[in-house]
């Protein structure tokens, strides 16, 4: 089964997501994955906010700066 990692999720939003998931008897895993089925499975376009833009562009020389810097 495929897995999906979420990096840099506010503060406030996982507090939120551990309090309901304790409301509905579920894991925090759980809880997000019948959320996540129920925002699709409506049929409704959702509305999301603007996606961000890069803090940085990622240009060769930087990919390859961070390479040798052993961050990638």
């Amino acid at each position: 089964m495929p897995a999906i990692l979420l990096k840099q999720v506010p503060d406030e939003l996982h507090r939120r997501l551990k309090e309901a998931a304790a409301r509905h008897h579920r894991s925090m895993t759980g809880h997000a994955l019948a959320l996540i089925e129920q925002g699709l499975g409506s049929g409704e376009e959702l509305t999301l906010p603007p996606p961000e833009k890069p803090r940085r562009r990622y240009t060769q020389q930087v990919v390859v700066q961070a390479i040798r810097q052993g961050r990638a």
